[in-house]
């Protein structure tokens, strides 16, 4: 009988002795269920690196553990000294530090060595199994997979994630497009591992990541098995308030200067039902900001204004370089909008990069192509409901980017 995806997950983890986790990005589901994770692991004896090369937000301070992450990484591979001994046979080995070098002594039982017999390979890594958490493909674990691609393709990859746009890349793919959160997932696998694994920390990390990829339960994603789930963390000691307080009540300053240009270039045109805002990168640089302080900003403008069915906040990151980020309502597939723009997400929220581009010259394409959508799309539920004998529908967004 085939092993479920968790069972061939269990497996791998449970032979291997060191593992690396690799969070996919700088968010609280990535770095939560890391944490987690790292949290479990290390409690059942393993050996585990957390390695997280992107700077973390302040907002995440308070989470368990934050000072055991790893920011710099060398993929641990082995060294191999090879010495030929066909023209002479070794008696003794030995070695010593001097001068800020490593100094082999062979000693000859008979026959001379001599410079050409010596060779030099790099041996296998360090890591039995890779972890990767919240990345839909291994680009976006960003440096480490870059400078890191051997190690990649030689150790055995479990891959966690609930992302619709994930490319099944590992050997084993816990990948579950109905949960809420990658820490969602992870509460499975991790009362699969062992009892009384989940304590006050483990839980507040996990709980960490549901709120964060529902909003506070604000996120039309919610779903009954997601509030259950929380519930259980809360029992077993989740800091709720804590992370309340940090990831939604806790600002600054300077990221409320720039969440107040960003709502100052707030356009709306209802007739399409959509909202839409940018922040330059001047914006950013003037407030004394980083482009991780937009986050956040594009819930609020979509929880706030009724009257809209999808947000759009472009985001300039770096020169002519555009985030795009996009939030709707129950009925409209933000997802497929993305699709369109090269990214990709969930039906509720999602992501896009537009290269070579100003944020003017951005907001002209995208805004031009979501009226387009939104067109199609209200005529297209106005005649099915109106004449449902009328045709097929107008083609989804999805089925626009296909033709694009």
């Amino acid at each position: 009988m085939e092993l479920t995806p968790k069972q061939q997950a269990l497996e791998l983890i449970n032979k291997s002795k060191h593992i690396l986790i690799a969070p996919g990005r700088s968010d609280g589901d990535s770095i939560g269920s890391g944490l987690a994770l790292y949290l479990v692991l290390s409690r059942l004896g393993r050996k585990v690196d957390l390695v997280v090369l992107d700077p973390l937000p302040d907002k995440f301070d308070f989470l368990p553990k934050l000072d055991e992450l790893q920011h710099e990484f060398n993929g641990l591979r082995d060294f191999i000294i090879s010495l030929d001994c066909v023209s002479a046979a070794a008696d003794k080995l030995a070695y010593n530090f001097q001068d800020n070098k490593l100094n082999i002594v062979v000693t000859p039982k008979q026959g001379v060595f001599k410079p050409q017999d010596v060779s030099f390979a790099e041996g296998n890594f360090q890591y039995d199994v890779v972890v990767t958490m919240d990345a839909a493909d291994l680009e976006q674990l960003g440096v480490i997979y870059i400078n890191n691609p051997k190690l990649f393709q030689s150790v055995p990859i479990i891959n966690i994630d609930h992302h619709a746009s994930n490319d099944y890349y590992g050997a084993v793919n816990l990948v579950d497009l109905t949960a809420t959160s990658t820490a969602e997932i992870l509460v499975g696998l991790i009362e699969a591992l062992g009892p009384s694994l989940i304590d006050a920390d483990v839980a507040t990390a996990l709980l960490t990541g549901i709120i964060n990829d529902t909003g506070s339960f604000q996120h039309s994603n919610t779903t009954p098995k997601s509030l259950t789930i929380a519930a259980q963390m809360v029992g077993f000691g989740a800091r709720h308030q804590e992370i309340i307080q940090h990831l939604f009540k806790t600002k600054a300053f300077s990221t409320l200067k720039l969440w107040g240009r960003i709502l100052t270039n707030v356009q709306h045109d209802p007739g399409s039902r959509l909202v839409w805002s940018t922040a330059s990168l001047s914006d950013i640089t003037e407030t004394g900001s980083t482009g991780e302080q937009i986050s956040g900003v594009i819930d609020e403008l979509m929880t706030s204004i009724p009257e809209a069915d999808i947000v759009v906040l472009l985001s300039e990151r770096e020169t002519r370089v555009i985030s795009g980020s996009i939030r709707t309502k129950k009925g409209v597939d933000a997802s497929d909008i993305a699709k369109v723009f090269g990214g990709g997400g969930h039906h509720g929220a999602a992501g896009f990069r537009l290269l070579d581009s100003s944020v003017e010259e951005a907001a002209a394409t995208v805004v031009a192509r979501v009226k387009e959508y939104q067109q199609k799309r209200l005529s297209s539920a106005t005649v099915t409901l109106a004449e449902p004998e009328i045709g097929p529908p107008e083609p989804a967004f999805s089925d626009l980017a296909k033709s694009e």
